[in-house]
């Protein structure tokens, strides 16, 4: 009975779900438990709020001696960065940041939010701008689209040919 030889029959993991495994012990020293708060957070406060502030921390309170089975633990203070002037737009939106940073966690894990206004780490733009259309696949395009009579349609076709007419990189 020997095991099977390493790497074989085994079915391939999506890398995410590896990079998140090897996140989250770093994460823990922040106070989080999972990764999944940060890396998630504009899917969880929305794009606008995610632009305004970032989580820094988990604070938990200190633990007693003897923790008793009969209560429950207490929520975490999550500790936000503000971009400077935004502190009141997010301590107004704080009861609908907290509602769904538990909904995600899938828990009463935060009960209370500290803001520290400072700038946000500057990111790179989600995507690039797409790069000029071939003239060549626009001519193709527009030709193809001659019998349409919708102005807005047609311009959309194009875009969509020029697209897809063009050359590969």
């Amino acid at each position: 009975m020997s095991a099977a030889p390493r790497g074989r029959g085994r079915i391939g993991r999506p890398l995410a779900e590896i990079v998140l495994k090897q996140l989250d012990p770093l994460v823990a020293r922040q106070g989080f438990g999972q990764a999944s708060l940060l890396m998630q957070w504009p899917e969880i406060v929305g794009a606008r709020v995610a632009g305004l502030c970032a989580p820094e921390r988990l604070q938990w309170p200190a633990r007693g001696r003897k923790p008793s089975p009969d209560r429950p633990q207490e929520p975490a203070t999550l500790v936000l960065r503000v971009e400077p002037g935004f502190g009141l737009e997010i301590q107004h939106m704080g009861a609908a940041i907290i509602e769904r940073v538990n909904a995600h966690l899938g828990w009463r894990c935060v009960a209370r939010l500290t803001l520290r206004q400072r700038a946000l780490p500057t990111r790179a733009a989600q995507r690039p701008r797409p790069a000029r259309p071939d003239p060549a696949a626009r001519a193709q395009a527009q030709t193809a689209t001659d019998g349409v009579e919708d102005a807005a349609l047609r311009a959309a076709l194009i875009r969509l040919g020029e697209r897809a007419l063009a050359p590969q990189r």
